[in-house]
């Protein structure tokens, strides 16, 4: 049997409903920033939220937010503290975070069992919240797989840039085979406008249904925004720096899509 089967039928036993995971095929799509925004918008619609850095290596949701955690990532694995007491209030954005460990390479090359191991404590840990948001690293690495695998759903970030569009493309293919009947959604980041987004979804969406016979849905169009950059600059949430912006607006809208009912 494959790593990549044993994962696959390890993940359809141990599934959580109200698990976001957040990926994407290619960085630099604004996948985190999302993730973040996603969070504090699902917080203000009276969700009870977790936000999971599950970026293994290259997590910077601490950074985005001008976090310093006393704990994260990288002590639970170094058996220096649990997952739970690992968790930080972000009392700013009325949710909590579980941040990564930035630049750590034992992280990213975690075996399969001890990406299980992590996965499962984790989804224990979700059944104290409405909804856990999991920001996941960029590509189909084994992490990606493992912790995708167990979401209720996956939300994929593309942009109109054809190796994004490519990248997420793999990613859906990959997960659709690992994870058949998996709840794949799909979110166009940094649009020009509405227009342009549709046009670069129905661009991802014919080679899904041409190729892999899947249509996965359109989740939400999130338009190009300067103030994002200024946001992330002053570390602090668009949400509360420019909450009338049209980026905190199109999250906003995607929250109340994806929000549970009380």
């Amino acid at each position: 049997m494959s790593v990549v089967t044993s994962i696959a039928q390890t993940a359809a036993r141990a599934q959580a409903r109200n698990l976001l995971a957040v990926a994407s095929g290619k960085g630099g799509v604004g996948k985190t920033w999302l993730s973040v925004t996603l969070s504090h918008a699902l917080a203000q619609r009276g969700q009870r939220v977790l936000l999971f850095d599950g970026d293994l290596g290259l997590a910077n949701v601490d950074i985005q937010l001008g976090l310093t955690p006393a704990k994260d990532l990288g002590t639970v694995m170094a058996g220096q503290s649990g997952l739970r007491e690992a968790i930080t209030q972000f009392e700013e954005g009325g949710f909590d975070i579980l941040a990564g460990k930035s630049g750590s390479g034992a992280l990213a090359t975690l075996s399969p069992q001890r990406l299980a191991e992590l996965r499962d404590q984790m989804l224990q840990i979700a059944r104290g919240y409405d909804l856990v948001v999991a920001d996941l690293g960029a590509g189909i690495e084994s992490a990606v797989r493992t912790i995708a695998g167990a979401a209720g759903t996956l939300l994929v970030v593309a942009t109109d840039e054809p190796t994004s569009l490519t990248d997420a493309y793999a990613l859906i293919k990959v997960m659709n085979g690992t994870t058949p009947g998996a709840d794949i959604r799909v979110v166009i980041n940094q649009a020009a406008n509405p227009s342009e987004g549709e046009k670069t979804y129905k661009t991802l969406l014919r080679a899904c249904t041409n190729f892999l016979k899947i249509t996965p849905p359109l989740a939400g169009i999130v338009r190009r925004d300067d103030r994002v950059k200024d946001s992330i600059r002053h570390q602090m949430p668009i949400l509360t720096r420019h909450p009338g912006s049209n980026a905190a607006s199109d999250v906003a809208t995607l929250a109340g899509s994806l929000a549970k009912a009380p």
